[in-house]
């Protein structure tokens, strides 16, 4: 996989909560596009956060990430999580 985007109603919200598990963002935008976020992870993906717009289903899906507990704010101890992103989509941390 090369390419996530997340839509999302709760933007900044979604950005904290992403960037505190340790992903460092960049705002950009292409064109007349709407100003999202993108990290780049280490094996070269890029994750995208997006606008959801008005009325736009985000949909439901679980992601998992494998993270520097360490580096999470708050700390993660080492092992597996279950946790849930302000949309309420499930993320599985798996902290080192």
């Amino acid at each position: 996989m090369t390419l996530l985007v997340l839509y999302s109603p709760r933007l900044e919200e979604c950005r904290s909560y992403y960037q505190n598990l340790g992903l460092h963002f960049t705002a950009e935008r292409h064109g007349r596009g709407p100003e999202h976020y993108a990290a780049i992870l280490p094996d070269g993906m890029v994750f995208e956060l997006y606008p959801a717009r008005e009325g736009q289903r985000t949909g439901a899906l679980r992601l998992g990430l494998a993270v520097d507990g360490a580096a999470a704010s708050p700390r993660l101890a080492p092992g597996r999580h279950l946790l849930s992103d302000p949309d309420g989509r499930t993320v599985e941390i798996h902290a080192e």
